[in-house]
């Protein structure tokens, strides 16, 4: 679909207003977020999508004069935010690891996060429209995406615990092999003079760190949203959504981070879901091979309907029952079953 480019104008000004008011007015000075904070700038950043969403609703049937299409949009966007939020989340607990690793200050923990989310939007704006052009030249790509997104999703499903350790990245040798880095934090900055010569603190790398953190995850989510749709207007709103709540979502979960341990679960439940249904074309196609082109039966023009896209509503409506339903029964099942705490035994 063609959206006009005043409605792309207005998107980017709700980002940057937002993104202004955020960092410019209330989160001016470094500090520690309250509980009430986090949770009141939760709710703001989700009902900021919600309402830009029914704006996706309206616009689009205003302009199609098709309320039906207009419906459909939506259900777009809304799936894709909820994937890409609900992919963010795993985000999190690598990013707390890193924190935790570097031992970074509270209070600049939201500075650090601010820059990287400014950087994943010019990132992610590049990957997104590369993989839109390169679905719609070579259609067969999409194939490969569903292939890579059921083998990350059953990987995921392996029940290990993903031991990161910063220092031994290659991100971090690469930083230090050619950033001249401090081994200290010098307040929230990023930079400061020593002997004459303009130095990296510790909490640049940090942000290094996190900028490709979040570089290797949208690997991951955006072959997935792909699997929603190729629009790019929705793929990229709706993963810039999801992105904008990730700093105050990342406080708000970090001390339920043990919490919601089946959420990995229901995430890896989410991608194989996905890239199956992102498989179905080539299966149909296959099968209607082997059966024939010409055959009468049932099944067979079950199967030339669906690759006429006569069953796209369903499709899109089970697609967002599937991840609503995975997400909410994954944090159902993590709050009726805790996660056991290892005792420590001591051995005299």
């Amino acid at each position: 679909m063609e959206y006009p480019f005043w409605v792309w104008i207005l998107f980017f000004s709700v980002v940057l207003i937002a993104l202004f008011v955020d960092i410019g007015i209330v989160n001016r000075k470094s500090h520690a977020p309250t509980r009430k904070e986090t949770i009141v700038w939760s709710i703001v950043w989700v009902s900021l999508a919600l309402v830009f969403n029914v704006f996706v609703y309206w616009q689009v049937g205003t302009q199609y004069q098709n309320w039906d299409l207009a419906l459909t949009q939506a259900k777009l966007f809304l799936t894709g935010y909820l994937i890409e939020l609900s992919l963010s989340v795993d985000n999190l607990f690598v990013f707390l690891l890193i924190f935790t690793f570097f031992k970074v200050p509270k209070k600049y923990q939201h500075r650090v996060l601010f820059w990287g989310i400014i950087g994943a939007l010019g990132m992610r704006m590049i990957m997104i429209f590369a993989g839109a052009e390169l679905v719609e030249r070579f259609h067969w790509i999409i194939f490969l995406f569903g292939a890579f997104l059921v083998y990350t999703g059953l990987n995921m499903f392996k029940d290990e615990d993903e031991n990161f350790e910063p220092h031994e990245s290659w991100i971090v040798k690469l930083a230090t092999r050619y950033v001249r880095i401090s081994k200290h934090y010098d307040e929230d900055k990023f930079f400061v003079r020593i002997n004459g010569a303009r130095t990296g603190t510790l909490l640049l790398l940090v942000l290094i760190t996190v900028e490709f953190t979040d570089l290797i995850f949208a690997v991951d989510s955006i072959p997935a949203i792909f699997g929603i749709t190729t629009d790019r207007f929705i793929v990229y709103t709706s993963n810039i959504f999801a992105i904008l709540g990730l700093r105050t979502f990342f406080f708000l979960l970090a001390d339920l981070a043990d919490r919601f341990h089946y959420l990995k679960f229901g995430l890896a439940f989410i991608l194989t879901f996905i890239g199956l249904k992102m498989l179905l074309p080539l299966l149909a196609q296959g099968l209607i091979m082997v059966i024939g082109g010409t055959s009468n039966s049932s099944f067979a023009n079950f199967l030339q309907s669906y690759l006429r896209h006569d069953y796209e509503q369903a499709v899109i409506n089970i697609s967002l029952g599937v991840v609503i339903g995975a997400i909410v029964l994954s944090i159902i099942l993590s709050l009726i079953f805790p996660k056991e705490k290892k005792s420590e035994t001591n051995e005299d």
